[in-house]
């Protein structure tokens, strides 16, 4: 079985939502643009060109080589000197893209107005191209020249651009001068960040090679721009301020005619002036950074500059902004805070700091305490008080400022309980008369509306499958995995054996285990008149008819069915009085049933990796750890089988989309497992290129993703998606790694943020969203539940806390409040579950099947760990221990065990001690 490689050569890729439609095709029905590989340039081929691109000129150092187009002044190549065959530009493109409204780096977007002139006025050095006059000679360090004679007639505005190579880096610097007798005002001031994330046409490894991704730090004068390989690896580059450029926005240039889709994101400006947009498109948003403006006197000239860098590697991007006197800045565990967590920052700058302000006012607290200061790092203390968004202004002696994104959310566990209990009352489906079969289910819901989903054009939307119509009641599902609620069991083990088998999951027949696309389908012949709501759209692929709904084609659906399974295996196996209709064997076995349908019943899909696809792993385990030996060795050889193919290909993220960030998840935990270390080692390298670690809550860890809106979103349209289900999802992978390597604090930095993304949008009453609106016209969370459920499993089966030393900061605790005393070191879990705890400098993991550890003391020179466990409660009076550690495996805890190797603890009427001697 070969995977499928290729990213967009046309008709023969299948849109997994399409009814066998070319992706494009699909693609178009939600986005103007083109439908097949042939068409998909031809509109923009038709128009004239209008920018000469064959006469260019090069500026060279020991870091880059710039090509620039000599008609234009705008950039033709950007070569780092160290692998000349990669370019940071598109410039393969350059030719198509030569028309007007086709951005290119060196371009500037404007919007000023003159005098007392109340409306603003918009200037584009993209719109209508028009030759830039060279200013003084180009030489081989720098170029400049009038960007437009046109826009210096019209309006007395000058603006020269100039390059200019330095020994280390590159500088591009924009003077606006002010030739008119009245005060002009720049309201906007954006920067085209025009790099090549185009993925038209390519292959999987020729993306890798050639194309890179970029994130934002949207941090003031503190804020950069980290442009990365696909590969992960050398080299990065970095684009950060020079003169008057804060990073204030990071607006999408939807007016670039570049087509956008599911291979392509778009281009951003980096904007350093915002208040033209703030004050009109963008008014209705709570914007990251305050809008300001820039006035220019008279006979005055104003420049704005960027520094453009380079890094070795990822890991290294803040030892070379700290090289490069940028102020950095490190949060632990991150910039999402639970309430009950004793957050950490650490700053380093070239000035000290003169005033720092939160705002809204009280809504977080920074404390300095210098005595945890180290190596150049000045140490302070954050704690969350308010609910929601956060920003901390940091203004240095210079007068810089750097903004800090911070989001405040309750208490793991209070929020996960709010969660719960939205999911099976707000969101609990009950209609019996229903023609679908949804009776007794957790169904999508609009936060907008507050009102269940019971009816959308994309079917799998209101059909209880596919990621955006079974996230919610999955999300149910593994919320149990945490806080198990007999409330909520009781409603789930009525979808479990009312809806779900037997109806979402065929139990007899040929497809015996299949999963169905949807349950929710468009036949109005065959329906009852009034089934189908005539405002809804049922015009598209979207609006699959029966036939298709219920096919089980779909691999991607069997996850989450396995998943709800192997929970209520759980609950049967290691909770009483749950009162479940079935024994654990029972539920096991139809996980690993499933498990194996996938494959039988989907083998195109089921080739690739798939989103929760370490699900199976945690299937796999647990039949061998109950003995089901032949059971565990049939599922562990069709994923060998699987992992083999993964193993012959340079970059195995093939998946129903043409370039994804969810198949990796599944390939490195397989990878992994079988030994395949070089391939993991790829597939981390390719999750830490679109993970950044970056001081916004919104950026850090968040796995990109720019096209699910799409399919599960309610505001649908190509965009950057902030903690969409890939966040926790490509957390696993990056956890189990920093497991391995506990000395790297970069993985844990990245993976904890992307493991808490996974509840970073929930909303106060539990309403868990698709995902996080990055636009700066919105800044809010979709009001559609959609894909959110995957996210949530990635969450909660990574869900741990972490006691880790490091090097330079010291005792930290990641999932937990850390005290020292005594030369022993205490830890107060605050993870939603508190059922794993991880001692990095043991590599130990303490692992709870059942029950739950409220703090844990370790005692670095003994090499004791003293355990608190919880009281017992109506529906677990054990708590059931595993221990893992790399070299030790038996372990004399005076306990008895289970046949399945887990410790029985008996848990009092208050909380009880436990000793572990490591």
């Amino acid at each position: 079985m070969k995977l499928f490689e290729t990213i967009s050569k046309f008709p023969s890729y299948i849109s997994h939502r399409s009814r066998h439609i070319p992706v494009f095709a699909a693609v178009a029905l939600f986005v103007a643009g083109p439908v097949s590989g042939q068409e998909i340039w031809d509109r923009i081929k038709a128009k004239p060109q209008t920018l000469e691109t064959k006469e260019k000129s090069y500026l060279e150092n020991d870091r880059f080589k710039l090509g620039l187009v000599n008609s234009s002044q705008t950039v033709a190549s950007l070569n780092p000197k160290l692998d000349l065959e990669f370019d940071f530009v598109p410039s393969e493109l350059l030719d198509i893209r030569s028309r007007d409204s086709l951005y290119h780096l060196g371009d500037v977007n404007l919007m000023f107005r003159t005098g007392d002139n109340s409306s603003w006025k918009h200037y584009s050095s993209a719109h209508k191209r028009e030759s830039a006059r060279q200013v003084g000679k180009v030489t081989s360090k720098k170029a400049t020249s009038l960007v437009s004679e046109k826009l210096q007639q019209s309006d007395q505005l000058s603006v020269l651009r100039t390059w200019k190579l330095e020994k280390d880096a590159l500088v591009l610097s924009f003077e606006i001068k002010n030739e008119s007798n009245k005060p002009i005002e720049i309201g906007y001031l954006g920067i085209p960040m025009i790099f090549d994330n185009i993925l038209h046409w390519k292959n999987l490894e020729e993306a890798h090679l050639e194309k890179v991704f970029y994130d934002p730090y949207i941090g003031g004068d503190a804020g950069y721009l980290q442009v990365v390989r696909l590969h992960g690896k050398s080299p990065v580059l970095l684009v950060v301020p020079e003169q008057n450029a804060s990073f204030e926005a990071y607006s999408p240039l939807l007016d670039d005619q570049t087509p956008r889709n599911i291979t392509f994101e778009g281009f951003h400006d980096w904007v350093v002036h915002s208040k033209a947009k703030a004050e009109g498109q963008w008014k209705n948003a709570n914007q990251w950074i305050e809008p300001t403006s820039a006035i220019i006197e008279p006979g005055k000239s104003y420049v704005s500059s960027l520094r453009f860098l380079l890094a070795d590697d990822l890991k290294s991007i803040e030892p070379t902004l700290v090289a490069n006197d940028r102020p950095v800045a490190v949060g632990l565990p991150g910039y999402v805070i639970p309430m009950d967590v004793n957050a950490g920052l650490r700053l380093k700058a070239p000035q000290s700091v003169k005033e720092i302000k939160v705002s809204p006012e009280g809504a977080l607290t920074v404390t300095r305490t210098a005595e945890k200061d180290a190596g150049g790092w000045k140490a302070f203390d954050v704690k969350g008080k308010q609910w929601g968004r956060a920003k901390v202004e940091i203004t240095y002696k210079d007068g810089s400022t750097q903004v800090l994104s911070y989001k405040v959310i309750y208490p793991e566990s209070e929020l996960v309980a709010h969660m719960g209990s939205f999911l099976t009352q707000e969101q609990w489906f009950e209609n019996e008369a229903d023609p679908f079969g949804r009776h007794n289910s957790v169904i999508s819901y609009d936060y907008e509306k507050k009102a269940q989903v019971v009816e959308d054009s994309r079917v799998w939307i209101a059909g209880l499958s596919d990621e955006a119509g079974a996230g919610s009641w999955l999300a149910a599902f593994m919320k149990q995995l945490l806080d198990p609620n007999k409330e909520e069991i009781e409603k789930l083990g009525k979808f479990m054996h009312e809806t779900l088998w037997g109806g979402l999951q065929y139990n007899e027949g040929e497809n015996k285990y299949g999963v169905k696309k949807s349950v929710y389908y468009y036949e109005p012949e065959k329906m009852p008149a009034g089934t189908y709501s005539k405002d809804v759209n049922y015009g598209t692929w979207a609006a699959w008819d029966k036939e298709h709904a219920d096919s089980p084609g779909r691999s991607y659906n069997y996850p989450h069915v396995a998943a709800a399974h192997w929970i209520m295996y759980r609950l049967s196996r290691y909770h009483e009085g749950f009162e479940l209709a079935e024994n654990w064997e029972w539920y096991l076995e139809n996980a690993f049933r499933t498990s194996m349908a996938m494959v039988k019943l989907a083998p195109h899909y089921a080739q690739f990796g798939q989103m929760e696809g370490t699900v199976f792993l945690m299937i796999l385990n647990d039949l061998q750890n109950e003995g089901m030996d032949t059971f565990a060795r049939e599922l562990e050889g069709v994923m060998r089988d699987r992992a083999d193919v993964w193993a012959e290909l340079a970059y195995p993220f093939g998946s129903e989309m043409p370039w994804d960030s969810t198949g990796q998840e599944e390939v490195y935990m397989w990878t992994k497992y079988f030994g395949m270390e070089e391939k993991a080692a790829v597939t981390l390298n390719a999750i830490l290129a679109y993970m950044p670690a970056v001081p916004h809550w919104g950026y850090n860890g968040s796995a990109r993703r720019y096209w699910d809106f799409q399919y599960g979103g309610k505001i649908q349209r190509i965009e950057r998606q902030l903690h969409h289900y890939g966040s926790a999802l490509n957390a696993i992978p990056v956890m189990h790694e920093y497991q391995e390597n506990p000395e790297d604090l970069y993985l844990l930095r990245v993976g904890y943020a992307g493991m808490l993304g996974g509840v970073a949008n929930v909303t106060q009453d539990g309403f868990g969203p698709a995902a996080f609106h990055s636009y700066p016209e919105m800044l809010e969370i979709d009001p559609y539940s959609g894909d959110y459920g995957s996210g949530f499993f990635g969450y909660a089966v990574n869900s741990k806390s972490i006691l880790v030393q490091d090097k330079t900061f010291g005792w930290l605790g990641f999932g937990g409040n850390v005290h020292e005393e005594d030369g022993q070191v205490k830890i107060e879990l605050t993870s939603a579950g508190k059922n794993k705890l991880f001692i990095a400098e043991e590599k130990l993991m303490v692992h709870l099947e059942a029950g739950s550890i409220l703090e844990a003391t370790y005692d670095p020179e003994s090499r004791k760990l003293l355990l608190l466990l919880d009281k017992v409660n109506a529906n677990t009076k054990n708590a059931y221990l595993r221990i893992a550690h790399p070299k030790k495996e038996n372990w004399d805890l005076g306990l008895t065990k289970l046949s399945n190797g887990a410790f029985v603890f008996p848990l009092g009427n208050e909380p009880k001690e436990l000793e572990i001697k490591l």
